[in-house]
């Protein structure tokens, strides 16, 4: 599991990209702890097609904006699982903690 720490100003965004495995079920998921209202998640816009389509179960990047929000600090933990295998530990996690100023 990777940490990461970035500092934003109010209404600065922050780009996360992160490797999905959505033909094999996984998505991934987010809870904000801490200062919940100090920041706001959304996943971005999927990239644009590549000239060649992917191999059936290829990986695709997934795009995450982390906005500042308010002053505060926040935990962000991004867990990839199956959904309709919720007693399953995640595949892959990513935390972030957002400072924000």
């Amino acid at each position: 599991m990777e940490v990461r720490e970035v500092v934003l100003a109010p209404g600065e965004p922050y780009e996360l990209r992160l490797t999905g495995r959505g033909a094999r079920g996984y998505v991934w998921t987010w809870r904000v702890t801490g200062d919940a209202d100090a920041v706001a998640v959304a996943e971005g816009a999927p990239e644009p097609p590549a000239a060649e389509p992917p191999l059936p179960g290829a990986t695709v990047e997934r795009l995450y904006v982390v906005r500042g929000r308010v002053a505060g600090r926040a935990r962000i933990r991004f867990a990839q699982v199956r959904p309709p295998y919720p007693e399953e530990a995640a595949y892959d996690e990513f935390v972030l903690d957002v400072v924000v100023r």
